[in-house]
């Protein structure tokens, strides 16, 4: 297995890890951005008020998107690990 072919391996790994992550990365993001927003207008400066909403929303993203997740993961292993197993 030559240099070349380790970086592309390494390469598809690291973008369908990223790819894999998107989702719960996003929802967090407009989750902490919204309570961040209403804590700022309100003045409600309480830790479990952003804590308690991020976790059930990434709980709740990331079984809709099991699927997505498990889709990637099984292309990323037909398209770049069994090739390399069948050589």
């Amino acid at each position: 297995m030559s240099e070349a072919e380790i970086f592309e391996v390494l390469r598809a790994h690291i973008w369908a890890a990223a790819m894999m992550a998107m989702p719960i990365l996003a929802c967090t993001l407009v989750v902490g951005f919204t309570i961040g927003l209403l804590q700022a207008l309100t003045s409600i400066q309480e830790v479990t008020l952003t804590f308690i909403p991020k976790i059930l929303a990434v709980i709740i993203v990331f079984f809709l998107s099991l699927g997505y997740m498990t889709r990637i993961c099984v292309d990323l292993f037909n398209n770049s690990v069994l090739p390399l197993i069948s050589r």
